[in-house]
């Protein structure tokens, strides 16, 4: 299969939902030129949706971080025209005007509302590194001869071992060899059947969202834990816009946030401009990368494809998991300080919290907090503000925060995908990064306390779930009351995005929480009337509370319910 060719630069690949709300499969030059003309990515899964978009992101940053708008490179830059690549920098240059540079690259980008040839120039440039067959640069993977350089001598190509098959890089079904998945929407002959177009896409994911049960990994000097993808250790956020050029537009993070603005930073470095050799080599020292091209385009394995009437084997050799601790370049998750090792480190979600709204954690999106270490906002969300500071974006503009990911199975020895979560918040900029001087007016703080005051809410209708179980003298470790909390907050996550997206920067705040007091007392009493609806005798005769005979039953705890829920809200007398 070597002479054929499937050039993601030409070939379409790439799902995506057009202005028609029709699905079309586009490529890469395609995709630049129309992106405009596309609502989103529409593929397999969010979460492959979230990979592609790095990638894409990837290219961006590398073209729009070497020339401006105009497609000419920038003065504190000395361009090869031949591989497209910086040979020098001036740093006192750069220092002088590179920021402002960038940000009005950003911006002439983002008024024209379309991307420039100069993005065409360069995929045409490397068309070679992104042919998915090519027996020389085949798109993210190593030759034969490459791999079995990098791979110790007993698990070279030939012996047949380290393969993955199709049906356990394909991550809607996820199924190694050894453990069937019963619930897959493939039938067992046509678990490993792929399109060209689909693998290049799962061949990305894969890489991302990896679980670690590989057998295979490079040959190192000291060992080495594999890596399970670098998007399995982040709780990824990321902005989405009215359309998909909108959407890159806001995530093509030019300027780095949170880290110093160096030679370093700018530098971009994506893995088919380097020799396969240097770039394994530069991984095996588990170095965090310091550009963002390379980091959104990072390797969890070395993968060599050989085809056999064209049906693809697969082999795989793991490289190092890299340490994400404190790695601010990375602008796409949220973040928490651990206070035994002193270093801050994303707040992964794990499946016991996979039914928590993203607007119950507004507090890790925005930070409202004064106390040093209390809160880090995500590189997206500061990048936002900068936008948004220097008019560059309307205050008036609504911005849509996403999360999307893949949870795994809590396994350390294996991290299969158990699990995809997707959830997103629209909010107005203007109040999103509200500047008023007064904390107690700002529109985040304001947000983030009633979230707070909605929690204790919540408890509450948790408790009183459970004072149900007491009196019924059922033993099942707050089962029944998180299925209530659960049912609680199911009802409250529409309204409350309403009124989050709602929000203005002229209301009166005061009058706007109220609003929500209302809206969280009437679906807390309407989860707590449901309850008192389907008593149980047990439930109505009650028990002795304690030595004092006291008796309590459904109805009592109804009435310390609505008085604690009033007192939470402020609201006197019962009044709603």
């Amino acid at each position: 299969m070597s002479e054929k060719s499937f050039n993601l630069v030409t070939e379409p690949w790439i799902k995506v939902i057009d202005e028609d709300n029709l699905e079309q499969t586009v490529s890469l030059e395609q995709l630049f030129t129309n992106a405009a003309h596309y609502q989103q990515l529409a593929g397999e899964m969010k979460s492959q949706d979230l990979a592609i978009l790095r990638f894409l992101l990837a290219i961006l940053t590398t073209v729009y971080s070497r020339y401006n708008a105009d497609g000419k490179p920038y003065e504190w830059l000395t361009i090869d025209e031949q591989s497209m690549r910086p040979v020098s920098f001036d740093e006192d240059e750069f220092e002088d005007s590179g920021k402002d540079d960038l940000l009005q690259t950003w911006n002439g980008l983002y008024h024209a509302q379309h991307f420039t040839e100069i993005v065409t120039r360069y995929l045409q440039k490397y068309a070679d590194r992104f042919d998915l067959l090519s027996s020389e640069h085949p798109f993210y993977q190593a030759t034969r001869a490459q791999y079995d350089s990098l791979v110790p001598k007993n698990k070279v190509v030939a012996k047949e071992k380290g393969t993955v098959a199709v049906k356990q890089m394909n991550r809607t079904i996820s199924e190694s060899n050894n453990k069937p998945d019963i619930f897959s929407p493939n039938t067992s002959p046509h678990k490993n059947d792929l399109s060209l177009a689909a693998l290049a896409r799962w061949l990305i994911t894969y890489q991302n969202f990896t679980a670690v049960t590989d057998k295979t990994k490079v040959v190192a000097k000291e060992k080495f834990s594999v890596s399970p993808g670098w998007l399995y250790g982040l709780n990824p956020v990321f902005a989405t816009g009215n359309n998909l050029f909108e959407t890159l537009m806001l995530n093509l993070v030019l300027v780095p946030q949170g880290v110093d603005l160096e030679i370093e930073t700018i530098s971009q470095q994506l893995a088919w401009e380097l020799p396969i050799e240097e770039y394994v080599k530069a991984r095996l020292t588990g170095i965090v990368p310091g550009n963002l091209a390379e980091l959104y385009t990072i390797w969890s394995r070395v993968i060599h494809i050989e085809w056999d009437n064209g049906q693809p084997l697969i082999f795989s050799a793991g490289l190092p998991k890299l340490d994400n601790h404190e790695a601010f370049l990375e602008p796409m998750t949220i973040w928490k300080f651990n206070k035994k090792d002193k270093e801050w480190q994303p707040n992964l979600r794990w499946l016991n919290s996979l039914g928590k709204a993203m607007w119950r954690n507004f507090g890790q999106y925005i930070s409202v907090q004064q106390a040093e270490n209390s809160q880090r906002e995500p590189g997206i969300v500061t990048w936002l503000h900068l936008l948004q500071s220097k008019k560059t974006i309307a205050d008036e503009t609504a911005l849509r925060l996403t999360t999307v990911g893949l949870i795994n199975d809590g396994n350390a020895t294996s991290q299969s995908p158990a699990a995809e979560f997707a959830d997103e918040m629209q909010i107005n900029a203007d109040v999103l990064f509200d500047p008023n001087p007064e904390k107690r007016l700002q529109w985040p703080k304001r947000i983030e306390d009633t979230v707070e005051m909605t929690e204790k809410v919540g408890a509450l209708v948790w408790y009183f779930a459970n004072h149900i179980m007491e009196l019924r003298g059922v033993k099942d470790d707050g089962a029944f009351a998180n299925r209530v909390s659960a049912r609680f907050y199911e009802r409250l996550n529409r309204p409350f995005r309403e009124w989050l997206a709602g929000l203005t920067n002229n209301d009166e705040r005061d009058e706007k929480v109220n609003l929500w007091k209302r809206t969280a007392k009437q679906v807390a009493v309407q989860t707590a009337d449901e309850l008192l609806n389907s008593a149980t005798p047990q439930d109505i005769r009650g028990r002795v509370k304690n030595a004092d005979g006291d008796q309590h039953n459904i109805f009592t705890y109804y009435r310390i319910f609505r008085a604690s829920v009033n007192k939470v809200l402020g609201i006197e007398g019962g009044k709603s």
